[in-house]
């Protein structure tokens, strides 16, 4: 016969979960995720993953434990919520950009010390434990459902009862054995209010994402913004909470998130050194670690809610070095619209010789002139 399930060891590891703060804790079996696999290489396929990266870097490694952990027999999943300590970046304001929520601070920090304080306790009686906490090596959102953490939403996220999507989700992987969890019998029925809520149409009526279409997505990866994600960007800084907020089992969760969060001041962004920025929003996902990136986002941003004030700041980026900044800010600038935002644009085509550059810079000019 095999080795009984310890209820004494979950039981204990559960009070302890919960005095370190998680919200939700299960455990599952460590059996590989068959139908997530399938689902991640059809969208790699298809190309709505985007560029292969996180999860989809690999995933039949994502999807498979006993790859990275062949001592693995049990799979502890907790989470945590960050509400309302992410705050509320409230109405828009001139010259800021909102970061999302779970973004506003390392929100990640809590959940890392609980699990870890579980992880600490398996050892302390002989079993190998390893936290996974916004891993590559593990999609959390299947695990969290197979542990009866949260249900699968038609907006891609994991959802909770009382907390909704506002959470975030890590691992313990373990070699104890321990009861499962069933999971939840719950979902989001014939509610589809995150898919129009979507600014740019990134979700379809299936509940499927494309990433591509995402602007979270896009705050998070390097290269051009593409057009038609710009117009839909808003006052963004970093991610988007769109679907979120629309999510109603969540709603009354969110509301406790009064106090003020998550804005910042775009002008004080661009005038700050790429290593200060890299230290502000060390949390952040920057590709390369590039503070170009953190720079383009809020020439965005301005674009969407600059004023008079901005135009100056902005047309400086006209001359930077780096290509993506110089295109950015043309295009910014073609949406702030004015006499000194036309001047500097035409001022700086002429000794602009990269033709993608040129081509914003004619476009925004075009704009500023039909007075769109």
């Amino acid at each position: 016969m095999g080795e009984e399930p310890n209820q004494e060891l979950r039981d204990r590891l559960g009070r302890l979960a919960q005095e370190g703060g998680l919200v939700g804790f299960g455990v599952c079996s460590v059996e590989p995720f068959g139908e997530v696999r399938e689902e991640m290489e059809r969208r790699v396929d298809d190309g709505t993953s985007g560029r292969e990266r996180f999860t989809y870097t690999d995933p039949e490694i994502a999807t498979d434990l006993g790859r990275s952990f062949p001592w693995a027999r049990s799979l502890i999943v907790g989470s945590v919520t960050y509400l309302p300590a992410g705050g509320d970046p409230g109405r828009s304001q001139p010259n800021t950009g909102r970061i999302a929520r779970f973004a506003t601070h390392d929100h990640y920090q809590p959940l890392r010390s609980a699990l870890a304080a579980v992880a600490n306790q398996l050892r302390e009686v002989g079993h190998q434990a390893e936290v996974l906490a916004d891993d590559n090596r593990l999609v959390d959102r299947a695990a969290a459902v197979r542990s009866g953490v949260a249900w699968w939403g038609k907006s891609t996220m994991a959802l909770a009862p009382r907390y909704g999507p506002w959470l975030l989700l890590g691992s313990v992987v373990t070699d104890a054995m321990l009861p499962v969890s069933e999971p939840m019998a719950r979902g989001c029925g014939s509610c589809t209010a995150c898919i129009p809520a979507c600014p740019t149409g990134a979700l379809d009526n299936e509940g499927v994402l494309d990433a591509t279409r995402c602007i979270s997505y896009w705050a998070q990866t390097p290269g051009m913004i593409p057009l038609d994600i710009r117009e839909s960007w808003g006052d963004r800084f970093y991610g988007c909470d769109d679907c979120l907020e629309a999510c109603p089992p969540g709603q009354r969760w969110a509301e406790r998130a009064d106090a003020e969060g998550g804005r910042v001041d775009l002008l004080e962004v661009l005038a700050r050194s790429d290593q200060e920025l890299m230290t502000e929003y060390e949390h952040f996902y920057v590709p390369r670690r590039d503070a170009r990136f953190l720079r383009r986002n809020a020439l965005v941003a301005l674009g969407h809610g600059g004023n008079s004030e901005a135009v100056p700041v902005v047309a400086g980026y006209l001359g930077s070095s780096l290509g993506v900044l110089r295109a950015h800010a043309a295009w910014a600038l073609g949406r702030l619209g004015g006499e000194k935002a036309a001047s500097a644009l035409a001022g700086a085509v002429e000794a602009e010789d990269d033709n993608d550059v040129r081509a914003e810079i004619d476009r925004a000019l075009a704009r500023i002139h039909s007075g769109a």
